[in-house]
């Protein structure tokens, strides 16, 4: 599948859209996490460290604003081949490629794009990253999704196909898989401990009412998201798993969001950054950017 759509979900990724997700400052844990907690009082706590439900329901309308890491410099074509998400050879010629990017410092800056991501309830979304003189546009409207893909010469607004509608299915919820886990039919259990950057954290196993199955890390002193397993991802003809680490945290309006996301995929050795520079709370969006134009 060579989209738009996949390579933000790369950032995105996963049982939960990281909309409510946030990571721990990165100081290193001085004290052992309290071990008796039980699965659900650490997804209380996570909760409060977020702001809380009252804070979450009251946010209908989200965009973050920012720059994705793409690829390295060598290679305008390499970085629309990250784009697309359609690499077409193993992970051997990727790494060659990494290789060769390396020999000078200029080529391991990795390309940056803008990008406008903006979310509405219920699971609406729009993506829009330019690339190359040009915007690529993704709109899914909670059932169906369209997209536009410039940079490959199409033009023309192109239906999702069945998977990447499975796939956006119940990914664009603003308040993350623990708010509100058990009225969504979700079952929490604790995993154990492990560590995420040098910090303890819980590792919890969310089994969700159709019967996925996705794990989240939670920093054991802040309470908040430091990683979070993302839908896995088939690259070079075999499905591989997906994570997504979460720093830099800060409160907007009373909620608190991750304004750093970095994603690693099993198997490749170059991770890619998302950073948000500006996160807007309640802006006006209007039902009609989440439709196909001309509908």
């Amino acid at each position: 599948m060579s989209d738009i759509r996949r390579f933000v979900l790369l950032f995105l990724a996963t049982l939960c859209l990281p909309v409510a997700g946030w990571a721990a400052n990165g100081i290193a844990s001085s004290a052992a996490p309290v071990a008796t907690l039980t699965a659900a009082q650490i997804a209380d706590r996570h909760i409060a460290a977020r702001g809380g439900l009252q804070a979450w329901h009251g946010v209908q309308t989200m965009s973050w604003s920012g720059k994705l890491e793409v690829g390295f410099a060598d290679s305008v074509a390499r970085s629309q081949r990250y784009v697309s998400n359609a690499i077409p050879r193993g992970p051997k010629v990727e790494q060659m490629a990494l290789k060769s990017a390396q020999k000078n410092t200029e080529s391991q800056k990795q390309v940056e794009l803008p990008f406008l991501l903006e979310m509405k309830r219920p699971e609406k979304s729009r993506i829009e990253i330019e690339f190359a003189g040009k915007t690529a546009v993704q709109v899914f409207d909670g059932k169906a999704g369209w997209m536009k893909r410039p940079y490959l010469n199409r033009d023309d607004w192109e239906p999702f196909s069945q998977e990447q509608t499975r796939a956006s299915a119940g990914k664009w919820d603003l308040d993350g898989p623990l708010l509100d886990y058990a009225s969504k039919g979700t079952t929490v259990t604790l995993d154990g401990i492990e560590p995420v950057e040098g910090r303890d954290a819980y590792k919890l196993k969310l089994t969700m009412k159709g019967g996925d199955v996705r794990h989240v890390w939670i920093d054991s002193h802040s309470f908040l998201d430091v990683k979070v397993e993302g839908t896995p991802r088939r690259m070079d003809g075999r499905m591989r798993s997906v994570w997504v680490t979460q720093r830099d945290f800060r409160t907007v309006q009373g909620v608190t969001v991750p304004f750093v996301l970095e994603t690693a995929v099993d198997g490749y050795p170059d991770t890619h950054k998302m950073t948000i520079d500006k996160v807007d709370l309640n802006p006006v969006l209007g039902d009609a950017l989440f439709v196909r134009p001309g509908s």
